[in-house]
């Protein structure tokens, strides 16, 4: 290996950090790859003699803290521990190696030529399809998926003339609560599912084939009465109340192992005599159909509409979508069902993602087994 090509020089270290990092524990290209939820070629590209690709940054930090525990791996799987799970050695070695990493793919970035700008496109590209392909939004091809939104209540629509069936400009669309939610959830599902059929429909305009696909449903129980028919059958230890007439009558419920119950209310400020919307509480749920085994129902819902957003961007957002859903598949499992109640931090004019590696956004999380 020469000095001169860098490239190589990360390749050479990759493949070491595999084969010799924990003596009689070889990790094969395989379970890595599975290790860190991407594609066993795209492992192999990383590694290759001849004409290695360069790991983009989030992957740099994953192989960190894969290689900074012998807990990572057990002779057979290997998986990523959480920053919460990792004692203060093991993060410290994390952060070493992410330092070596670190530097040797800005060599390997800045060679002359920009090869190492053309070396990471290739790679960069695979990364966003093995993103798409993996994540909990991610279904067996050719199976329908249905999104149910609430219908705005008819004194708003009336205030929308486009919203009219009989207007010659009348745009379905306007009907629907929660558009921000459903625009961004709409794309990314059908990015990630590219065979299969992405349904819209109104609480109220549901069919009976449409409770038996994949379903996910956006809002409150206010207002979609299919969030609340799922909520009911699923008996999850969280409810939502609504008491919007009374101050600090609107929040997330919780009910304790004890019995003991918490309420998680959203954070409001006052600013020219207008409620201000600062922190939202949003709930994400995943079970198991009811009405189908083999489908699964999806729950986004927040106390006002930044919430729901922040609920689905939380795995969509390309930013935290990975990081996010690597933190259900290790906390959950195959858990017949499970929620995350989760903070939403709003800004003037925008939606934070909320990032679910970070302990104080989890306000309760639960599963079934």
């Amino acid at each position: 290996m020469s000095d001169q090509d860098p490239h190589k020089a990360m390749a050479h270290r990759l493949r070491t950090l595999r084969e010799t990092s924990w003596p009689g524990r070889k990790v094969n290209q395989s379970q890595l790859a599975d290790a860190l939820s991407v594609s066993v070629p795209l492992v192999s590209s990383w590694e290759s003699p001849n004409n290695p690709k360069v790991p983009p940054e989030s992957r740099i930090e994953d192989i960190a803290t894969f290689f900074a525990s012998p807990r990572s791996f057990n002779g057979h799987n290997g998986h990523l521990l959480s920053p919460d799970e990792m004692t203060v050695q093991e993060r410290a070695e994390k952060q070493k190696l992410l330092d070596e990493l670190t530097r040797l793919r800005t060599e390997a970035l800045a060679t002359a030529g920009g090869s190492g700008l053309q070396s990471v496109i290739p790679g960069s590209a695979q990364e966003i399809a093995q993103s798409l392909s993996s994540g909990p939004y991610r279904f067996e091809p050719g199976l329908d998926i249905t999104i149910v939104c609430a219908e705005l209540p008819p004194d708003m629509l009336e205030r929308m003339p486009y919203a009219d069936p009989s207007s010659p400009d009348f745009i379905e669309l306007y009907r629907y609560s929660e558009l921000d939610s459903l625009f961004e959830l709409y794309g990314h599902l059908r990015a990630a599912n590219p065979a299969s059929q992405v349904n819209l429909r109104l609480a109220h305009e549901l069919q009976a084939d449409d409770y038996s696909s994949h379903l996910i449903s956006l809002g409150g129980v206010d207002w979609n009465l299919a969030t609340s028919s799922v909520l009911d059958s699923l008996d999850l230890p969280v409810r939502q109340v609504n008491d919007w007439n009374k101050p600090g009558g609107a929040y997330f419920e919780v009910e304790n192992a004890d019995g003991s119950k918490v309420a998680h209310r959203p954070v409001l400020d006052e600013s020219g005599g207008r409620e201000v919307l600062r922190e939202d509480v949003a709930l994400f749920a995943r079970a198991v159909n009811p009405d189908n085994r083999k489908r699964s129902v999806t729950i986004c819902n927040g106390m006002y509409g930044s919430g729901s957003l922040g609920a689905v961007r939380a795995l969509t957002d390309a930013r935290f979508r990975d990081r996010n859903a690597e933190y259900v598949r290790q906390r959950f499992g195959e858990s017949d069902a499970y929620c995350i109640l989760t903070r939403v931090k709003v800004r003037p004019g925008a939606t934070l993602t909320p990032d679910w590696t970070l302990p104080e956004m989890r306000l309760f999380e639960w599963s079934r087994p």
